[in-house]
């Protein structure tokens, strides 16, 4: 286990710092950096000295390996807009973010697993066309229309939550259902197809011959081989959903990273923006790191793979 959790660990710091050199890259791949910086009515000299300023006139590989070693002890420069810290406004932001994105995803999980279950033991039945049913619906609803109908149906008419800001935990309970909603069906698939293939194998049916109880054989020795699959879609779900959640931020009037990203594009903030791109890849990568371990422990099979 060890040996396969460091080889892990090896291939993800490389596609970390792969990372880091796209997301220095699309600093200046959009344009002359230090001319967007200064603005449209901006001079020549202008222009020559934010570039000085800012070491734009230095060699690509010098900006870069400064950058880095700035970006390694969480020095992500100054905003240009609001000439702050960027490490200062991405700990103020960033929670509202993975909060909405963990309780995204443990509504996807809570929903969709037993659902998956319940279709994979009753196939064909209304249990099954249930769930189908679900999955459909959360795979063709826009999750920014699901959320509107929620706000005008328990924010306007009901009244029972607020429509926006992040001042409680109930401020995040429309906006997590909205967000998770939509991976509800991919999730319930998986499980309910996986779930479908294991209950039809030999080990089962040979774990049913020996008597043993059904809940034991469904959870313990069924859903363990099939959540396998859900676990690495989670991770790569959750990575989607903390950076794509600029249109329910919005929505719902949450000041998170996405909402931040949106503005720092607005107003040419590049210190902000190359800071929000490297830290959601990068917990992209360690959520992937986190499920292969996971999954290593789940099927031993795959650490000798």
């Amino acid at each position: 286990m060890l040996l396969y959790a460091l080889k892990r660990f090896g291939v993800a710091i490389l596609v970390a710092i792969s990372v880091s050199i796209v997301t220095f890259s699309l600093l200046h791949v959009s344009g002359d950096p230090a001319a967007a910086m200064a603005g449209e009515s901006a001079s020549e000299e202008d222009i020559e000295y934010v570039r000085k300023h800012y070491g734009f006139d230095r060699p690509l590989a010098v900006q870069y390996v400064d950058w880095a070693s700035k970006a390694i002890k969480g020095d992500f420069g100054q905003s240009i807009y609001l000439k702050r810290p960027v490490a200062g406004i991405l700990a103020e932001r960033a929670p509202v973010t993975m909060t909405l994105g963990a309780l995204s995803l443990t509504f996807a999980l809570v929903l969709a697993i037993p659902l998956g279950v319940l279709a994979a033991m009753f196939p064909n039945t209304i249990i099954d066309r249930f769930a189908l049913t679900i999955a459909v619906i959360g795979q063709a609803l826009p999750n920014f229309f699901f959320a509107l109908i929620m706000i005008i149906l328990f924010g306007v008419w009901l009244r029972w939550l607020p429509i926006s800001g992040h001042a409680s935990w109930l401020n995040f309970i429309m906006p997590s259902i909205a967000l998770g909603y939509y991976a509800t069906p991919a999730i319930m698939r998986l499980t309910r197809a996986g779930m479908m293939d294991v209950l039809s194998s030999d080990y089962i049916r040979t774990a049913r011959a020996k008597g043993l109880k059904p809940r034991v054989v469904l959870f313990k020795h069924a859903l363990r081989n099939a959540i396998i699959p859900v676990v690495s879609f989670s991770a790569v779900q959750l990575g989607f959903m903390l950076g794509g959640s600029i249109i329910i931020e919005s929505i719902f009037s949450l000041n998170g990273l996405g909402s931040l990203a949106w503005q720092s594009i607005q107003r040419s903030d590049f210190e902000v923006m190359q800071a929000i791109v490297l830290t959601i890849a990068c917990f992209y990568i360690l959520l992937t790191f986190l499920a292969d371990l996971l999954n290593a422990y789940l099927d031993p099979r795959i650490r000798v793979a």
